[in-house]
This record gives C-alpha cells, structure tokens and sequence, in this order.
C-alpha cells in the first residue's frame, strides 16, 4: 500500500478520519489504486461492473455513503466509544474525552439520538439527572469498532516500523 506523497497530503486535509481509514482500507485490498502520475490505471476496479448501470451502481455505495456520513467527525466514534461502558452523565462523558466542548458534545449527542443509536433519560430528581446509553441498535456498532481497533492497531504498528 503506497500512498504518493502529493495524493496524502490532499487526502489528509480535505476528509475526516472515518473516511480516510475507509479509503486506506480499500485501498490497502487493492480496489483503489492509482499510477504513480495519478492517473487511473487499467485495472482500475472502482469502476461499475458493465452488468450494472450507473444508478444501480450508485445505490449499492449509498449504505457505505450513509454509515460514514453517521459515524463522521472527530468525536462520535469516541462517544459511542465511551457509552459502550454502560450509562454516563454529560460530565462524565465529557472528562473521559479530553478536548470535546459541552457545546460539541451537546451536538453530537443529539445527532446520535436522533439516529437512534443512544437513548437519553431525563430523571426529576433536584438538581434533573440526565444519563445517556447505547441503544439495542447502537450497540451493534461494536464489531465494527472492535475491527477499526484492530486495523488502527495493525497501522500504526506498521506506521510506527516505518512503513515496510
């Protein structure tokens, strides 16, 4: 898996981290290459197979599309993360995640709640007690991050070797 030095800096820049460790896994199984003038070889497989058309083609990558639009951004994956542990307050969440703002976390929290990956109890009690936790839905996240912790474990190996 190389990586041309002018196409990783435009790579790192203009995509969040899901998708570039998506990129780099398609990548790294070899259907997504590119020559080393950066043009797209003969054997360029990201093409449609010709027994699809171009919308059929399109809609097999919209579920890919729509996980990574979901799971985006530096701090969802780390909150899923944490509330795979059980029930945290915002607080809780918010010391165990160093540099995410109330203001960010309020953001993403509701983001989550509105895709039903995590349920929100608000409890009277004085001061209102409010906990967070992954639903049934949400919780089938966890082979994916348990196999994104595998590959970033196996990057950064390999990284850390220096790229052999």
């Amino acid at each position: 898996m190389l990586l041309y030095k002018r196409y990783r800096y435009t790579f790192v820049y203009r995509y969040t981290k899901v998708y570039r460790l998506c990129l780099l896994a398609l990548e790294s199984i070899s259907l997504y290459r590119h020559s080393p003038n950066m043009e797209l070889t003969d054997t360029d497989k990201r093409k449609c197979p010709s027994s699809l058309s171009k919308p059929e083609c399109t809609r097999m990558l919209l579920p890919v599309q729509d996980a990574l639009d979901l799971l985006s951004g530096k701090w969802k994956l780390q909150i899923i993360l944490s509330l795979t542990f059980g029930k945290k307050r915002f607080k809780q969440m918010q010391r165990e995640i160093p540099g995410l703002s109330p203001k960010m976390l309020s953001k993403e929290l509701k983001e989550l709640e509105v895709n039903q990956l995590l349920e929100r109890r608000v409890y009277d009690s004085l001061p209102v007690t409010v906990e967070y936790e992954l639903t049934a839905y949400g919780k089938t996240l966890k082979p994916l991050i348990g196999e994104l912790h595998k590959w970033g474990a196996k990057h950064r190996k390999r990284i850390i070797a220096g790229g052999k």
